[in-house]
Formats: C-alpha cells, structure tokens, sequence
C-alpha cells in the first residue's frame, strides 16, 4: 500500500463478501489536483479516506474520480466519497454514464440475482447509483492527471463502458478488470459483457509498451515480461468467441 510510482498511489482492495478493488490516486500529496480511480465497495469509504489521509492528501486536492467501470466492487462506496468531498467531478465512459444519469443500475449490479443479494447484504435501496456525471468519456482522450499525460482507451468486454488508463512515457497501464497478473482477466457473463469485444480489447492493450500492470484486482505487477498481455490474450482467445 502507497506509492507505486511518481504521482501514483494505490489504496489496497480489502475483499469480504464480495471483492473491493484496489483504489488509485493520481497526483502528489501537495499538488492540489489529484484523480481517485475507482473508489471500491459499499462500505469501503472510510478506510479508502483513512489511507488517503494517511498518504497527506488533502480531501480538498481530490478534483475528480474516474471509474475504469462501474460494477459495484469499483463504485459501491462512491456515494460515501461524494458526501465527503462534495465538490468532486465524476468522469465515466459515455456508455456507463447514461445508464447512471437515468437510475439503470444494470451497469453497477450486472446480473439481477446479483442485485437481489447485494441488496440484502449492504441493505442498498434501489435507484442509490444514479450519478450526476460530469465528464462522459468516449476514449481516445489524453487527461492531465496529476502531472503526466495519460491516454484513455475504451476497452469494453468485461463491461461495455470500461476503460483503461495508460502512461505511455512510463509505461504504466491501469486496465480495471480486463486483464489481471497471473494470467486472468474480467469474467464476460454479466450486463453488457461481450466475450468477443473482450478478446479485442486484450488484443489492442497487448499492442501497449507496459512495464507496470495496476489491475483492478490482486496483484500489481512492477516489471510485467514482454509479450505477457498478448500471452494471456492467446490462452483465453478459445472462450472469447
């Protein structure tokens, strides 16, 4: 837990019922305009704000979130973080956007037997994850975040509105829950999953220069081998058709 790189942090995912993911800061503790990717689970807001504390940032200096996607492990605490820094810009991909701005919550439970359990577990009342979106992303976007450029590539599949967040000049990719270390990627059975754009989006992340993997989930890796997300590509390409 803390920093990975130069104007990159991470917040560790504390799983229990269901798994949290890991929370990115981008942006040093004084530079006053810091992105926080993916806040996690119902929940999680005090412990993610805790260790944002204990990094030195201040709430203040956190100006916007941007969701890699908007399944409920990633933006299940987003309500919590809202009422605690109000001021907060929300940027998602145009295709999860809508669906927040008008109460679909088929984007953030994925499958309906799945909302019935949440719902019950976390005690969550319908129509909790309709969002004011401020930025509908579209991908093709390069954002100043915390200091560096970084490219916004929509990678649908495991979602159909998710993104990646890619560093070019430092080789760093923050892919959500497409790909993962150890071979694994984003399970593409649930609302708006599509096994074949899965295997697209592997393929075109498998072109990138990456040296350092920060999944949404498990390990982070720091010196990812040459070819390992074209290899994960090709072991799963058999079921992503």
């Amino acid at each position: 837990m803390g920093k990975v790189a130069d104007g990159i942090y991470v917040i560790r995912g504390q799983d229990e019922f269901i798994p949290d993911s890991h929370t990115y800061i981008l942006g040093e503790p004084l530079s006053g305009d810091c992105s926080l990717v993916d806040p996690g689970l119902v929940g999680k807001a005090p412990y993610k704000l805790g260790v944002l504390d204990d990094l030195g940032f201040e709430r203040s200096s956190i100006r916007r979130v941007i969701m890699t996607h908007t399944h409920l492990d990633h933006i299940g605490c987003l309500p919590d973080i809202l009422t605690e820094i109000p001021d907060v810009e929300l940027w998602v991909h145009a295709l999860e956007a809508e669906p927040l701005e008008k109460g679909d919550e088929r984007t953030v439970y994925g499958m309906e037997m799945f909302r019935n359990m949440c719902q019950m577990q976390y005690g969550l009342k319908p129509g909790q994850f309709a969002f004011t979106v401020h930025r509908h992303l579209e991908g093709g976007e390069t954002v100043e975040c915390g200091g560096a450029a970084w490219e916004v590539l929509h990678i649908p599949g495991h979602s159909v509105g998710g993104i990646a967040l890619y560093n070019p000049a430092a080789r760093i990719l923050i892919p959500g829950d497409v790909v993962y270390a150890d071979y694994a990627i984003g399970r593409f059975d649930l609302h708006g999953a599509d096994p074949s754009a899965l295997n697209n989006s592997l393929r075109r992340l498998a072109e990138l220069d990456v040296d350092v993997l920060l999944p949404g989930h498990n390990r982070l890796v720091n010196d990812l081998p040459e070819g390992y997300i074209r290899s994960t590509a090709t072991q799963w390409e058999p079921h992503l058709r």
